[in-house]
């Protein structure tokens, strides 16, 4: 299949979502939910809401009734992003080659953006006519799986961790797969699980798509790690040699490169091994596990 164009149609689905689901730059309060737009709209590879969508089609279900939760978990994940760009946190200027929010809008709007696109994820997601099409006993189980991914029992936990590790020469790899688990695979597991519960998968084919998503989830971020060292700024948007100027724990810290490199693959051949149940409707997620490791940015 051609990923490229599957990537981009699905992208194009999912930001003319985002655009109806999000207040418009004009409704007041004007400065926070123009800060929310400029976050969301910044040009990201909507991994999350893809991986969603793909999941849902895989196990038999159609791309609409995972589409409001693929954008929730757009606007979840942007909200980590300008938090985490945050001068208490990792103090960025650039995120995806723009200035971060808070250097457009400054720290309060960039705090409070934050927590709206947080908020109107739920909101999203919780909707009586969604549930209704979706059908209360899987959007329910969706929505608790998010909120656990998204807290202190997943990327919150993880950000936390991260912060308190950073600087530190004795970090141990328990540590790093710790942060890179929950910081970053969480959301990822929780978007493949979430597709999969809404498109009717139970039992076996749910476990195993939930394999999936965590062996990508970790990959996803090992192969992050590889590109802070060996992608430039311009390829990945912010500025690249960050993890190891503020002492970031990651996986070539603890491992070295080259072992990085084999785990992100095992990582991937794990992800493609829990998707042997499944036929040609799994494909895409088959490419996007294969793409995880070889992208460039």
């Amino acid at each position: 299949m051609d990923l490229k164009n599957y990537l981009k149609e699905r992208c194009a689905i999912v930001d003319e979502a985002l655009e109806r689901s999000l207040p418009g730059e004009g409704d007041l309060p004007v400065s926070v939910h123009r800060a929310m737009r400029y976050s969301v709209f910044a040009g990201g590879k909507r991994i999350r809401p893809v991986l969603m969508l793909a999941a849902c089609e895989a196990v038999g279900g159609t791309p609409d009734l995972a589409l409001p939760a693929a954008c929730a978990m757009e606007m979840i994940h942007t909200y980590s992003l300008i938090h985490d760009d945050l001068p208490a946190m990792d103090d960025d200027d650039f995120r995806r080659g723009r200035p971060t929010n808070h250097k457009v809008f400054g720290e309060a709007i960039a705090i409070l953006a934050g927590d709206a696109l947080l908020t109107e994820a739920f909101i999203l997601m919780s909707s009586p006519e969604y549930a209704a099409k979706a059908g209360h006993a899987r959007i329910l189980p969706v929505i608790h799986e998010i909120g656990i991914c998204a807290g202190s029992r997943g990327m919150v936990g993880g950000q936390v961790v991260d912060m308190e590790s950073e600087g530190k020469k004795d970090i141990d790899l328990a540590t790093v797969q710790y942060i890179h688990t929950h910081k970053t695979g969480a959301l990822m597991k929780a978007s493949v699980k979430a597709g999969a519960i809404l498109g009717g998968a139970e039992g076996d084919a749910l476990a195993a798509m939930t394999r999936y998503g965590e062996a990508i989830g970790l990959a996803f971020q090992i192969a992050d790690d590889i590109l802070d060292i060996e992608g430039t700024t311009e390829q990945i948007g912010k500025d690249a040699g960050s993890d190891e100027a503020r002492g970031k724990a990651t996986y070539p810290a603890v491992m070295g490169l080259a072992d990085s490199k084999r785990r992100a693959q095992e990582l991937v051949d794990l992800a493609l091994e829990a998707l042997s149940p499944f036929g040609e409707k799994a494909e895409p997620l088959r490419e996007i596990a294969r793409y995880i490791v070889s992208r460039k940015s």
